[in-house]
């Protein structure tokens, strides 16, 4: 049995002392995101407002003499 299957209960002298579980499932049950692609992916993301603040740099001329 693999965590294909299923969380994994570790015990000790017994007793539940632990889960091991596929890291697909432990993403989903705590809700992290582990990538930029991956928080970009998820759904509901295109409700978003992204605000950036206004850009103050000004481009100048590059000198290639």
């Amino acid at each position: 049995m693999g965590t294909k299957d299923g969380p994994v209960i570790i015990t000790d002298r017994g007793k539940p002392a632990h889960v091991l579980l596929s890291f697909d499932e432990y993403k989903r049950l705590t809700g992290k995101m582990r990538t930029l692609g991956d928080m970009l992916a998820a759904p509901g993301v295109e409700d978003i407002e992204l605000r950036l603040p206004a850009r103050t740099e000004r481009a100048e001329p590059a000198d290639l003499s």
